[in-house]
């Protein structure tokens, strides 16, 4: 059973940083990391090689590649961010005028613009599902109206696995499910998951799976990992980069150009995926992930958290049902009498970090935090309510 990772971050002491949702902070690794790759650009003729242009960025894949379950990791592309895989979708979804796509209210906007600008170009409906925030049972009855939402029309369901907002997650099994019926994608953005919940594409079996490095795969920023499935093993990439093209690893042949792409998914790759700095840091941080492993994480976060929820829910606060949230990401929403604003300020006194999104107070605790950092979002959330 993991104990506390703190010593591997540089963390300020005065600070209680539940707030990985937002950003992860670096670990000393992938800090290293990172100042080592900038430091081989002083001298490149020594330090980078022309195979670095492929077997580095192959590395990384592969260890995506093995978080997720995916037997082959040329399915796995790097990206910029999740709104340039969500693009890749929009670029190549067949659809006519009169079918929609299905999205959750309020989902962040990355997987989101794409299919209002598709929808406008071809004609297409938007159906946004919202859930009942009235309903004891929210999380369950929200998948559960996307379930019922999804129809012979549906061409695209584009969800998180964890609402960014509040960390309601969608039962993306049973979403699967319907949209095989109806012969429809289904897009993901794992960005709030992946690193610190178990994922498996041979389970799920997403058409993408887009997620984002800097925050709970504790990578850099400007880094995204795609998962694209059989849909795209022929259709067209983004942009047209030469690291996606057949024979690009043998420099003395660029100029004879090819029209043929590398299979699977390299043709999806961004133009500058071989990042001399980036990639050496995002190799660092999923070795550690995978050395950690999600199942790890979750159980270390589930310990952690477990004495807060019956507390507040005395105080009038309101948590999802355990079966539709994650300990590694919940909202707190507040009691009809309570501000928050109040709870800002409050929290800004206790030195707590963490996000508010909506109605809600976002809790995102990670390997680095402590007991006593929940004692003291208790005694605040306490505070809250009794001032």
């Amino acid at each position: 059973m993991l104990t506390s990772q703190k010593h591997l971050f540089n963390l300020s002491p005065d600070i209680h940083y539940l707030n990985c949702a937002y950003m992860s902070p670096l670990l000393k690794s992938v800090e290293e990391a990172g100042i080592q790759g900038i430091l081989k650009r002083r001298n490149p003729a020594l330090d980078i090689k022309q195979e670095d242009f492929f077997t580095h960025s192959n590395i990384l894949k592969g260890l995506f590649a093995k978080l997720i379950n995916a037997k082959n990791d040329q399915r796995i592309a790097i990206h910029p961010a999740v709104s340039y895989g969500m693009a890749i979708v929009s670029k190549n979804l067949i659809c006519s005028r009169g079918q929609n796509i299905i999205v959750a209210a309020e989902q962040f906007p990355s997987n989101v613009y794409a299919w209002h600008t598709l929808a406008e170009e071809k004609g297409l409906e938007i159906k946004t599902i919202q859930p009942d925030n009235q309903s004891a049972e929210r999380g369950k009855n929200w998948s559960l109206r996307i379930l019922e939402a999804i129809d012979k029309n549906t061409v695209l369901v584009a969800l998180p696995h964890f609402h960014w907002a509040d960390g309601t997650r969608f039962d993306l099994l049973e979403i699967r499910k319907r949209t095989r019926e109806v012969g429809a994608l289904l897009a993901i953005d794992g960005t709030q998951s992946i690193g610190a919940y178990p994922f498996d594409v041979t389970e799920i079996q997403p058409d993408i799976l887009a997620s984002s490095a800097y925050k709970w795969l504790m990578g850099p920023y400007t880094m995204c990992f795609a998962y694209l499935g059989e849909y795209f093993d022929d259709k067209k990439p983004l942009e047209e980069t030469w690291l996606a093209r057949k024979d690009s690893e043998d420099f003395s042949k660029l100029v004879e150009y090819q029209s043929q792409y590398q299979d699977f998914a390299v043709r999806y790759d961004m133009g500058g995926r071989a990042n001399p700095s980036l990639v050496p840091m995002g190799i660092a941080a999923l070795q550690q992930i995978l050395a950690w492993t999600p199942e790890a994480i979750q159980s270390y976060c589930k310990n952690l958290t477990a004495p807060l929820f019956d507390e507040i829910a005395k105080l009038g606060y309101f948590v999802e049902n355990e079966e539709y949230r994650s300990p590694h990401l919940f909202g707190i929403r507040l009691p009809k009498n309570v501000a928050m604003n109040k709870v800002k300020e409050v929290f800004a006194q206790h030195k707590l970090s963490v996000s508010y999104r909506g109605t809600a107070i976002r809790i995102a605790p990670h390997l680095y935090n402590e007991t006593k950092e929940i004692e003291i979002l208790m005694q605040a959330l306490k505070e809250v309510v009794h001032q």
